[in-house]
């Protein structure tokens, strides 16, 4: 038997466990973050000579230089070409559909000039290099290159390294097609923090990047956090998260194993589900123990049902948009009757999949919007990873001569008032009648 958390907005302890199956704290070893420090300080050091010496440490794989873990194109050609015809298929589909949506997301460059003559706009412009961290060994998400790596393509990136652990010198052929498939230019077989600081500050071999992206473990994350404005990040991503809101008319089997689809990924992952029908949590409670013992994951989906996940009673469905509103989750499943409605008040989720028939699986692999998502709350204030992540906005100001007077009266005063005589003055000496 199953023993998740069953709770009810009609009791007065609502808010407080609410808040208790919320604040999860994932405990970690507290020298994580010194071993990592000490990780990047070798390799900014050391370079090449401790990319090796971790890659052999870590991943029990070493090679006689750095330059034998690149993998040549040919080897990604090769991949792509082997594996099986439904696969590749498969990842082409996903990749056409991925570049289709994003491509709607790109910034253009703009500009406008005022009575005066004076022009003001924006250049929109590319990051030169991307790094693209993929998890390896038995974490091996092709899926992952895609959704990292197109939309760089779309904004203009001029190269994207990827760098992915092979343990034991195991490859996956499938990540190595997506690479090939979405068009990343270099691929090194190294992970964990070692990656991450070769990304960041650059080896002999290994290029320094402007920016890096991409899904790992905890030392892949801190490595992330640690080395941020050295170089940017997409984010620090936590465990995966999703949270239903179900009218009680869907089937509870498909409900049932959406929840799985989350709670799979590990035991910390969050799948909760909201609904007014509490004889619909009891068949889905029913679904959950009847389909768990056939699941290959069923000790990890387990533990997260167990540990972090919900079934939530509400007295209706604006309640429970209310709920969403304040877990702010990653992917949220409004599978009701009318899910346009309750969409129009969401203000935060990462995610949101609308109806019965849309499973947040699809979104992980094929639908076209981007996977990486904002986890643990982050949606109040953060976005999906998209082309905007891999675009620069510079500021263009042009002055003519009758807008550097007006504007220049404006600036003296300011100046003035901060205290700042040299820049009142260089506003001032082009002003129409100012001078040295």
């Amino acid at each position: 038997m199953i023993r998740i958390r069953q709770l009810s907005t009609i009791t007065g302890d609502f808010p407080q466990a609410l808040d208790r199956l919320l604040n999860h704290i994932e405990e970690t070893d507290l020298g994580i973050e010194e071993r990592v420090r000490e990780i990047i300080a070798a390799v900014r050091a050391r370079g090449d000579e401790a990319l090796l010496e971790y890659t052999g440490k870590f991943d029990r794989f070493t090679p006689a230089s750095v330059e034998m873990l690149e993998v040549p194109a040919s080897r990604l050609h090769q991949a792509a070409e082997e594996v099986s015809t439904t696969q590749r298929a498969a990842l082409e589909v996903s990749a056409e559909r991925i570049w289709r949506y994003h491509e709607r997301q790109r910034l253009e460059s703009w500009s406008y000039t005022e009575a005066d003559g004076t022009r003001l706009g924006q250049q929109v412009t590319a990051l030169d290099r991307v790094g693209l961290y993929v998890p390896g060994g038995k974490a091996a998400y092709p899926s992952s290159v895609l959704m990292n790596a197109i939309p760089a393509k779309v904004a203009g990136v001029r190269e994207l390294v990827m760098v992915v652990p092979t343990p034991d010198g195991r490859v996956n052929e499938l990540v190595f097609a997506a690479a090939h498939i979405a068009g990343i230019n270099r691929v090194f077989c190294v992970g964990g923090a070692q990656a991450v600081a070769a990304l960041a500050y650059g080896t002999q071999t290994v290029p320094r990047v402007d920016k890096i992206v991409g899904p790992g473990n905890v030392y892949v994350a801190t490595a992330k956090r640690l080395v941020f404005g050295q170089v940017d990040i997409d984010m620090v991503a936590g465990p995966s998260e999703i949270a239903v809101i179900c009218d009680g008319a869907t089937d509870p089997a498909w409900v049932a194993m959406d929840l799985f689809s989350q709670a799979e990924h590990d035991e910390h992952a969050q799948a909760i589900l909201i609904s007014p029908r509490e004889d619909f949590l009891r068949a889905v409670l029913a679904q959950i123990e009847s389909l768990l013992p056939g699941m290959e994951r069923a000790d990890i989906i387990r533990a997260s049902l167990e540990g972090r996940g919900a079934l939530i009673l509400v007295r209706d469905l604006d309640e429970a948009v209310d709920i969403v509103n304040r877990i702010a989750p990653e992917h949220l499943e409004l599978s009701v009757e009318d899910p346009d409605r309750l969409a129009a008040r969401v203000r935060h989720a990462g995610a949101i999949f609308l109806g019965r028939y849309t499973a947040e699986a699809l979104g992980d692999y094929c639908a076209g919007p981007n996977h990486v998502l904002p986890t643990s709350g982050t949606a109040r204030f953060s976005s999906p990873l998209g082309v905007y992540d891999f675009q620069k906005r510079t500021s263009l100001i042009y002055c003519s001569e009758k807008g550097a007077s007006d504007l220049g009266a404006t600036a003296s005063v300011l100046a003035r008032g901060e205290g700042l005589a040299a820049h009142a003055c260089s506003a001032e000496f082009r002003m129409k009648g100012g001078g040295k």
